[in-house]
């Protein structure tokens, strides 16, 4: 655990050294928010409503979060030489892998709290906090889908291959999975491609936990297999990426 802090804190260290790293995972979910939803009366000052668009868009900040962090991160790991002599000392992968799981867990967390304080301020969005708490576990939850993707993308991709993917996978996912709309306004071709995606999967379990609104049954199915799948590429991706490096 130790060693995981240490890598933790440089990894830390070495993102917010470029500021506008940090910047984009922070700033764009509140400005969603304070753009969009804020300044509509209809939605902003409805509880229900208003809950349900935080939610969306917290799912949208720890989605970027992670296909940045570790999608992006990791491929520059792998492009400099200290990381590759990192690789082969005694300890394993083990505590650098938990150090940047740590890293990446804690700019989520970063990311979430300017859409909270956005929301508590500005919004009638309103949660118990029984509520808060599960919410963040399904959160958490939601986010391994994208989290073993970043993997995937970081083993297996040189880092501008890397950042190419994480940008197109990023957006699509959010607007066809309901992020920046809600599935009600989509067109029923939309609606039924959306059901598919792991997006829709995290964002339905949310809002169902924070608002009791009823989610997609197929979407809330299809969560786990989009987990499993994902965290099968992120294995292969980690043993071709040794294999090739290091065998």
């Amino acid at each position: 655990m130790q060693l995981a802090l240490v890598h933790a804190r440089f990894q830390f260290l070495e993102t917010v050294r470029v500021p506008i790293a940090v910047i984009g995972n922070t700033v764009f979910p509140p400005l969603i928010l304070l753009f969009f939803v804020v300044p509509n009366a209809d939605v902003a000052g409805n509880p229900v409503v208003a809950t349900s668009a935080v939610a969306q868009l917290a799912v949208f900040a720890v989605m970027s979060t992670c296909l940045f962090t570790y999608g992006v991160g990791v491929a520059e790991d792998r492009a400099l030489p200290w990381d590759s002599y990192v690789r082969t000392l005694p300890a394993g992968p083990g505590p650098r892998l938990a150090g940047r799981l740590l890293t990446g867990l804690g700019f989520a967390l970063l990311g979430l709290l300017p859409v909270l304080l956005v929301a508590a301020l500005l919004t009638e969005a309103t949660v118990t906090p029984g509520q808060f708490v599960a919410g963040l576990g399904v959160l958490l939850a939601g986010a391994l889908p994208f989290l073993f993707g970043g993997f995937a993308i970081g083993y297996a991709m040189p880092v501008k291959a890397a950042l190419a993917a994480a940008q197109v996978l990023l957006f699509p996912l959010a607007f066809a999975g309901g992020l920046f709309l809600p599935p009600a306004m989509f067109p029923d071709w939309l609606d039924s491609v959306s059901t598919m995606l792991p997006t829709r999967g995290a964002r339905d379990l949310l809002v169902t936990v924070l608002t009791g609104a009823p989610p997609s049954t197929v979407a809330v199915i299809l969560l786990p297999v989009w987990i499993v799948v994902t965290a099968l590429l992120a294995g292969w991706a980690y043993e071709r990426d040794e294999g090739r490096r290091f065998r």
